[in-house]
């Protein structure tokens, strides 16, 4: 438990960007959802405008201090492997 004031607001400033970076983690699934389902749907043009719309949320992610660099790197290029073959 925080007994210091210190420690007490640095566990007040701690449940604040847990409950930001946990809605930040949520959109950014919701998006890559969105790219997933229309990948399985089939639907190439709706797959290629899921993932314009999916990369600056992921790279938002990154400079936020939610995910790491790699991990979004390899998420979008993933994505956009499957949404290329989609289309050929």
């Amino acid at each position: 438990m925080a007994n210091t004031p210190q420690s007490k607001k640095r566990a007040r400033q701690n449940e604040r960007r847990n409950d930001v970076n946990k809605a930040r983690r949520s959109r950014i699934r919701t998006f890559v959802r969105k790219v997933e389902e229309a990948i399985a749907s089939g639907d190439a043009d709706a797959a290629k405008l899921a993932l314009q719309a999916a990369q600056p949320e992921l790279a938002r992610g990154v400079t936020k201090g939610v995910l790491h660099k790699n991990t979004v790197s390899r998420k979008i290029s993933r994505l956009a492997a499957r949404v290329k073959a989609l289309q050929a």
